[in-house]
């Protein structure tokens, strides 16, 4: 069976790697926009946090013999407790300042944390196993279906809009947007805005460490997953709409499914179809597809 000349099964495992690969963009770049659209801070240790994701993971198998599925819950945890002591410690500090500032700060941190773990672990990548009720997969007579892989799908799915939600039609949500907006009136209400920015912090940095576990058994475990990955994710957030929370998810998980595209019909331009398409947004809507001009 084949499709515009292209064999069925070809041109859907493509399309499910860059479904797999959009719903990683989706998160971190999820976690991206909650810390730009709230903290204004542009988040350059996003990469960093989700390889800490991953080496947690791996860290809590290997020297302690907890499993993924509790890695799940702890990895992100201790990700987001990180990311509190370095929001409370000197990101702070940064919020009245140029965008730049907290830039350069979190790309410091971000070769700080990458240049420990490569001289104790070595770049070559460490391998993080399947859990076993995971492995294998299905045929689906056009194409074979891991069973790890549509778990990761599901479940980025449900954490994105799940946080979506949370952000954009809960109450707790509205007291993260209005104590970033207008936090000398909530402090007035007798809400502690300090403590509200760290965990909007921490918990944009524990998506990154959630995504970094859902990685790991995909890729192996190494100190440079993450910078490999940042830029690219930083180009999605550009093109959803700088702080755009619906715009992260949603660009994320189509432009994945570019890339995949991309990948059977012109593999040459695979590796910089996101960043044309960047190009091509800031062109026609500088402020990103579902981005809101600055006033």
């Amino acid at each position: 069976m084949t499709i515009i000349g292209i064999p069925a099964q070809a041109l859907f495992g493509q399309l499910m790697l860059g479904l797999i690969n959009g719903s990683f963009y989706a998160m971190l770049s999820l976690g991206l926009a909650v810390i730009f659209g709230m903290l204004r801070v542009v988040n350059m240790a996003h990469g960093a946090f989700y390889m800490l994701g991953a080496f947690v993971a791996w860290m809590l198998l290997t020297y302690v013999g907890i499993s993924y599925w509790v890695s799940l819950l702890l990895a992100p945890i201790m990700v987001g407790i990180i990311g509190i002591a370095f929001e409370r410690a000197l990101l702070r500090h940064l919020y009245k300042e140029d965008h730049l500032y907290g830039l350069l700060l979190t790309f410091g941190i971000t070769l700080i944390i990458e240049g420990l773990l490569r001289q104790q672990y070595g770049v070559s990548g460490l391998p993080y196993a399947i859990p076993d009720v995971l492995k294998g997969g299905y045929n689906l007579g056009f194409m074979y279906l891991p069973v790890y892989r549509g778990w990761v799908i599901i479940v980025s799915l449900v954490v994105c809009f799940g946080t979506w939600y949370l952000i954009e039609r809960t109450r707790l949500g509205s007291y993260l947007r209005a104590a970033t907006e207008n936090p000398a009136l909530v402090q007035a209400f007798g809400i502690n805005v300090p403590l509200m920015l760290a965990l909007t912090y921490a918990g944009g940095v524990a998506l990154a460490g959630f995504a970094g576990v859902l990685a790991a058994p995909i890729y192996q475990v190494s100190p440079l997953m993450g910078s490999n990955l940042v830029i690219v994710v930083f180009a999605v957030v550009v093109i959803g709409g700088m702080g755009s929370i619906f715009g992260a998810i949603v660009t994320g998980l189509g432009l994945g499914l570019l890339e995949g595209l991309t990948k059977v019909f012109y593999p040459e331009a695979s590796s910089v179809v996101i960043f044309l398409a960047m190009a091509i947004v800031l062109i026609l809507k500088p402020a990103g597809l579902f981005g809101q001009p600055e006033t």
